[in-house]
């Protein structure tokens, strides 16, 4: 086994911190209390997040740059130096009034420098670039700016000689200010802490918020077709339809029997999303031997004809003419000519008032239609801080060079993504990006990742694990901030290992607590859901279909968010086999019986009088409740009531998180561990596969006898009215009659006294051999003396 040490397990914990959040200005300053700025307007929307300071410079444009004396032209870009760092622009090819429009950022922790230098330059290809002039701005006098106050306005500036004696020929168009990470020109900006990065891979650096596509149900309901023509016109044909969007294949099942007019009448459920870009390709094939089929028909219908409905009210079913093929396509430009033609009945439909999973309904995060016209008001706002990470392991190990990792964190709620910016060779980045998140249902589930970014040289490395946290809104309470340290988990097939910890800082604001209390009695998913529900087959396809989908159209953004971040957010392989995570369910399940087995327990104590005392206070409860049983069912809630009033003082102080003692992580042998991380098919060799299919037989083996256990506990009942054993049957029969006789001519009280008096009877009174209804019932017949 490989248990993990009790020091790691408090690492496992999630750890209260005490940030300084809110905005705090230089000179032990706080907004509106006479730091650099004094304002009596409230503070920002940046309250979750610790604030930093940075140098921004703009360099929008130049004009009536010098060309060179050479060459006779000007190939200028501006370089900004602040220390050691220096930030350049891309050049223009011989252009005299350049513009640039772009923004340079200092974290102001590093500044070394009292002095920012803006220098112009001509690029050389052989020789040293040819400087053009220069800007030097005092540290002291560059101003602030807060939001919401507008941008500062940009200037023309004189460039001037390297000694900055004399003004030469040429200007550009600067501002120069101190902000925070709230200003708009944050995201956009080239970062000092990215300096070592550049080409392309300057992109997958910055902080980015991506929208999943809209994504539909497509119902395709195969009615029949007419007039179907085999290429051996011989026999007629047996066919079935095969439709194509995209990836996605599914068939009808072939026709019985062997006619030119088939039906099927089978629906198709297919996942497609905005905009429509791939086509609904159906193709009919006939099936002329066991191993070849022939098309003999085919159509490409774009998905922007189809209806949209909102409920499922009937749609108008369409026939569809089909192109013809095999002998039909030798007749060239003669086909169009033909009066006759095959064609399908189809209907045909984009689904709105469904909700398209693309996670599981386990720790959902959005439960809304498709249709936008069907959405409710939002009932709150969830605010995220994403503060930090302390820790990380380094994930670059390369000899010669030192070991690094370049963080960054990944959040999803709703159709929302959002990315911070990529934090270079560094174990504990700062990112301090807050995020806002409209919330429509509180019994959902937000999905936080951290990931090594592996794409700043452009290579084609995935993007690396760190840690995945989870947040459910529900169990946060309204308005708090709170402000934790989570612990980052990754399971590896070495066991569970901590990458690092993730401070975040989140608030979940109620906008109507009459609107959440409304949701609590309302189900989960719109209502279509449960009126015309899909299969579990249907829905795990679907909900793979629709993964897949999201991931190829975030992995086309730029930066790209890219497929194997996607999947961890979204869980992709949780419907894996895992005897880990079997072991889990399985106790999950024990516990929940552990109350139910600690009420018998302590039952079984009060019958064989273990604590007299408490035996006699059950009998006078029992007499009280026999007699007057009006005062039962408001007994039971009243206890309840008060166990929910005891509980409230030991509630949970801080959210949920990964638990590894829960997902039984902390015991679970290696070979268990190398199971779950093979790939599927698997790549083992023979005798670890046949020694691991040994094993899952031994587990189903006990599976199989509990399952009929019950099966034999079920048919015995079956047995006692079925007369498969007359003799017993006729003893039930007649126990019933004399039975049903008694209870009539004697009062229900009495008969509820002596039944309680009888089952709390003095152990004295007892014996230790089975009761006579134990005993009959056990010999009643079951039907496991037929099976084989």
């Amino acid at each position: 086994m490989n248990p993990v040490a009790a020091g790691h397990q408090e690492d496992f914990k999630l750890k209260d911190t005490k940030p300084q959040l809110g905005e705090r200005w230089p000179h032990g300053g706080i907004r509106g209390g006479g730091g650099w700025i004094g304002s009596d307007r409230a503070t920002s929307t940046y309250d979750l997040v610790e604030q930093m300071f940075y140098l921004y410079v703009r360099v929008v444009k130049a004009r009536d740059l010098p060309t060179n004396p050479v060459s006779g032209s000007c190939d200028p870009y501006v370089e900004v130096k602040l220390g050691n760092y220096k930030g350049k622009t891309r050049h223009f090819e011989k252009k005299t009034n350049p513009e640039w429009k772009q923004v340079f950022a200092f974290s102001k922790d590093k500044i070394q420098s009292s002095v920012i230098e803006v220098f112009v330059r001509d690029r050389e290809v052989v020789t040293r670039d040819d400087y053009i002039g220069k800007v030097v701005f005092d540290m002291n006098e560059v101003p602030t700016r807060v939001p919401p106050d507008s941008p500062l306005a940009p200037q023309w500036y004189r460039l001037e000689d390297r000694k900055g004696d004399t003004k030469v020929r040429g200007e550009i168009m600067l501002a120069v200010w101190m902000g925070t990470q709230a200003d708009e020109a944050f995201p956009e900006a080239w970062h000092s802490d990215a300096a070592a990065v550049d080409g392309e891979g300057i992109y997958s650096v910055r902080s980015k918020v991506y929208v999943s596509p809209k994504l539909w149900y497509l119902r395709v309901n195969v009615i029949e077709a007419q007039d179907m023509e085999a290429v051996d016109r011989s026999q007629a044909p047996q066919v079935f339809v095969k439709a194509q969007v995209g990836n996605q294949v599914l068939k009808t099942k072939l026709c019985p029997t062997r006619t030119t007019n088939p039906m099927w009448n089978e629906d198709l459920l297919f996942v497609a999303a905005e905009p429509f870009e791939e086509q609904l390709v159906l193709t009919v094939e006939n099936r002329a031997s066991s191993s070849k089929d022939e098309i003999v028909g085919r159509i490409n219908l774009p998905l922007t004809i189809f209806e949209r409905r909102l409920d499922h009210r009937p749609v108008h079913s369409k026939w569809f003419n089909l192109e013809k093929y095999g002998f039909g396509v030798l007749e060239g430009d003669k086909r169009h000519e033909l009066k006759f033609s095959s064609r399908i009945h189809l209907r045909v439909c984009l689904e709105g008032a469904y909700h398209v999973l693309d996670e599981s309904t386990m720790y959902i995060s959005d439960t809304r239609p498709t249709a936008r016209q069907l959405w409710k008001q939002p009932i709150g706002v969830l605010e995220v801080g994403i503060l930090s990470a302390q820790g990380l392991i380094p994930m670059k190990k390369k000899e010669g060079s030192a070991d690094k990792t370049d963080a960054y964190c990944v959040a999803k709620y709703g159709l929302k993504w959002v990315r911070t910016r990529t934090i270079l060779g560094n174990f504990n980045p700062k990112w301090n990006e807050q995020y806002t998140w409209e919330v429509y249902d509180p019994c959902t589930v937000i999905t936080l990742g951290v990931f090594d970014n592996c794409h700043l040289g452009g290579g084609g490395k995935a993007d690396s694990r760190i840690g995945k946290v989870r947040i459910r809104l529900s169990t946060l309470e309204t308005d708090r901030i709170y402000t934790n340290s989570y612990p980052l988990l990754v399971l590896q097939p070495s066991g569970v290992k901590k990458m690092g910890e993730l401070q975040l800082a989140v608030r979940f604001t109620s906008l109507s607590l009459a609107n959440i209390i409304y949701l609590y009695t309302h189900p989960l998913l719109p209502k279509i859901h449960y009126l015309h529900p899909f299969t579990v087959n249907q829905l795990d396809s679907l909900r793979y279909q629709a993964m897949n989908i999201v991931a190829v159209r975030l992995g086309r953004a730029e930066p790209p968010l890219r497929k194997e971040v996607v999947e961890y957010m979204l869980d992709v392989d949780s419907h894996m086999w895992s005897m880990r995570r079997s072991k889990a369910n399985f106790f999950r399940v024990v516990s929940l019986f552990s109350g139910l087995i600690n009420i018998s327990r302590w039952l079984g104590e009060v019958r064989y009088w273990k604590n007299p005392v408490t035996t006699i206070l059950v009998h006078v409860l029992y007499f009280i409740l026999i007699c007057y049983p009006e005062l039962i069912l408001p007994t039971m809630f009243l206890y309840m009531f008060l166990i929910g009033i005891w509980n409230f003082r030991h509630r949970p102080r801080l959210p949920s998180h990964m638990d590894t003692k829960l997902s039984w992580a902390e015991a679970v042998h290696p070979d268990e561990l190398d199971e779950e991380f093979d790939t599927f098919p698997t790549s083992k060799l023979q005798d670890v596969v046949k020694m691991r299919y040994d094993r899952l037989r031994s587990v189903a083996g006990r599976i199989q006898t509990v399952v009929g256990d019950i099966a034999t506990q079920g048919e015995r009942f079956q047995a006692l009215l079925s007369w498969r054993d007359p003799r017993a049957t006729s003893l039930f029969v007649v126990f019933c009659l004399i039975a049903a006789v008694a209870l009539y001519v004697t009062p229900f009280m009495l008969i509820a006294i002596v039944a309680g008096l009888f089952w709390l009877r003095h152990p004295r009174f007892r014996s230790k051999m089975p009761s006579v209804p134990s005993n009959f019932f056990r010999r009643l017949p079951s039907r496991a003396d037929s099976m084989l």
